[in-house]
């Protein structure tokens, strides 16, 4: 079962779980991805050990999708 989380003040937010093979829970993920970025969330989802990716649709066959803010600098 995949995962899309979004990190916040608990840790994380379960936001939405899916499998490939379930049309509507891939759909309400794709709502629930969709929802995040346009408050400004990022989605990042891991490409190797110690690297991730951003990415602005959801990956359906990725095990997790994380949302995060930006990070803010001076």
């Amino acid at each position: 079962m995949s995962k899309l989380i979004r990190m916040d003040h608990t840790g994380h937010s379960t936001l939405a779980e899916w499998t490939p093979e379930d049309p509507a829970a891939v759909e309400a993920a794709v709502t629930a991805l969709r929802a995040e970025l346009e408050r400004g969330y990022l989605a990042m989802v891991s490409s190797g050990p110690g690297h991730a990716e951003h990415v602005r649709e959801l990956p359906v066959q990725a095990e997790l999708v994380i949302m995060r803010l930006p990070i803010s600098g001076g």
